[in-house]
């Protein structure tokens, strides 16, 4: 069954780091994969993403401090968050799609991260 699950959120301190994981399942694991994020009384906004020939985007603000990779044979995406900043709380959530679709197809549940100090 087609499914996408994050792990590796949690409460941390300013200043700290967290990687985040999702792992894909059946056909869930697809060529244009990526993160989002939700901050209380926001939209959704995209964090980062990567394509198949491991092209990767990362939203300009972030740059510096978060990074985004994959293992294929994991079938699992990362997002590497170095510096964390309480602004950089929120739901974090990944997602995935054939590159020649034009939406993402499948998305994770989401996962609660909380930056305090």
């Amino acid at each position: 069954q087609a499914h996408l699950e994050e792990s590796g959120g949690g409460s941390v301190q300013a200043g700290g780091s967290l990687t985040l994981s999702c792992e894909a399942s059946g056909s869930a694991y697809g060529g244009c994969m990526g993160w989002f994020r939700q901050a209380p009384g926001k939209e959704r906004e995209g964090v980062a993403n990567i394509v198949s020939d491991g092209d990767t985007w990362v939203r300009g603000s972030l740059k510096g401090r978060f990074s985004i990779s994959r293992d294929y044979e994991k079938k699992t995406l990362y997002l590497l968050m170095n510096n964390l900043k309480p602004e950089d709380t929120g739901i974090y959530s990944c997602a995935s799609r054939e590159c020649w679709q034009s939406s993402y197809k499948y998305w994770g549940q989401g996962i609660q991260v909380t930056v305090s100090g």
